[in-house]
């Protein structure tokens, strides 16, 4: 007889399915199963899935995944494999975090952020909300409701994520920082899997989560999933300049193979060390991305190890609509454009560049062809997402040199009247 499991879906349903290729997102805890020596399939068993034809089920052991299943669904039922499994390391060391959450003026979204963040497993953390240049009271309100010491609230006054981050920075009262973003929903055992992280190498200064897709109820949903490379890699690594991956061609410039913004922790000493985030990238700013590349790539430079590590999982809501989609695809197109112009301005990280492309041409010639190829999507999603919204992110790069400037002529300007 095939065991059955429940399925459970990390994150509430935003709406209902609006195209027939709806994906149900899931997840199925199999440590039972494999405790009791099964092996072959087994049976998931879905509560509601009305509107879904198939399901993208994270199967896992405890904290550990093992696999992403893409399966149909049949009467409310998907039959899944049970992969092997090796007895991981007990994880010791859990020091203590400061857990920051940049937001502005979406005080729904971060309620449910906070929701999540407060049922984490980990035996102890503080939560700062950061409230960036707020124009209403409605973070304020949200964090007041709250009756939890864990969590405080700060306000950064000037608008932009990298100075929100920095705020976090400044605020934190432990040596490790963790960030996450305020339209996610952190799965309970985030933190330990971030402390998990840190025990790869003693050197380990970065640890870059997984951030999965939680919705795929829309087409614009599942573009954004089909774009993005960092939403399904379930290989722990860990990453040094000194031991060039070699499966990663374009390292360390191949930002995309590490992580995103809405998962990371860094060690508060070697944020500081590296100047903070820079205040001219990210969200809220003329460039609208781009920090979290940065900081990746600067922790990576400076000759500190980065590690990836997927039992540390932040459930990621897509933008649903088309206008949302565009308007992320410029973020991310003139983010990257901005992120290259410094890269080409700074002498040092400049000759390591020169040196990827002596070296490494080919490799540089087909990531090229790659990034472009966005700017065609695949048909199955030009029945709802516009034909230009991956045109749209390439040819926001050539924005980005522009919106760097202009940051840095605010920042001066800062800088010369504090």
């Amino acid at each position: 007889m095939i065991p059955e499991v429940t399925l459970s879906s990390p994150m509430t349903p935003g709406g209902a399915p609006s195209w027939p290729g709806a994906v149900w997102i899931g997840v199925a805890d199999i440590a039972d199963l494999l405790r009791d020596g099964r092996t072959g399939q087994f049976l998931g068993v879905v509560p509601d899935v009305e509107g879904y034809a198939s399901a993208r089920i994270l199967i896992r052991d405890g904290l550990i995944p093992l696999e992403f299943a893409h399966v149909p669904l049949v009467n409310g039922r998907a039959l899944l494999p049970i992969p092997e499994t090796e007895t991981p390391a007990a994880t010791s060391a859990l020091p203590p975090m400061s857990v920051v959450l940049c937001t502005r003026e979406r005080p729904d979204d971060l309620r449910g952020a906070l929701n999540s963040l407060l049922r984490v497993d980990y035996p102890d953390f503080e939560i700062i909300v950061v409230d960036n240049a707020p124009v209403t009271d409605g973070t304020a309100r949200v964090v007041a409701a709250i009756d939890d010491p864990r969590v405080r609230r700060v306000v950064e006054p000037i608008a932009g994520l990298s100075a929100a981050r920095n705020a976090g920075v400044h605020a934190a009262r432990h040596d490790i920082i963790a960030y996450t973003d305020d339209d996610v929903v952190a799965d309970p055992g985030w933190l330990r899997g971030l402390a998990t992280g840190f025990t790869r190498a003693d050197d380990v200064a970065c640890v870059a989560g997984l951030v999965p897709s939680g919705e795929l109820r829309t087409l614009p949903q599942a573009y954004f999933d089909w774009r993005v490379s960092w939403a399904d890699n379930i290989e722990p690594r860990v990453y040094r300049l000194s031991d060039p991956p070699e499966d990663v061609p374009l390292f360390p410039f191949q930002i995309g193979r590490f992580g995103t913004g809405a998962n990371f922790a860094v060690r508060r000493d070697v944020i500081v060390d590296l100047g903070l985030f820079d205040e001219r990238l990210g969200a809220g700013t003329a460039t609208r991305g781009g920090e979290d590349l940065d900081i990746f790539f600067r922790v990576l430079a400076s000759g500190h190890c980065l590690a990836t590590e997927p039992s540390s999982i932040i459930w990621h809501r897509h933008r649903s609509d088309n206008d949302a989609l565009l308007a992320q695809a410029r973020g991310y197109g003139r983010g990257l454009g901005a992120w290259l112009t410094k890269v080409a301005l700074d002498k040092g990280h400049r000759r390591l560049a020169l040196s990827v492309l002596r070296h490494r041409g080919r490799a540089v010639a087909r990531a090229g062809r790659a990034y472009c190829a966005i700017a065609a999507p695949p048909p199955a999603f030009l029945q709802d997402v516009p034909r230009s919204v991956g045109r749209t992110e390439v040819l926001s790069v050539l924005g980005g040199p522009k919106a760097l400037w202009h940051e840095q002529r605010r920042l001066r300007a800062r800088q010369a009247n504090p």
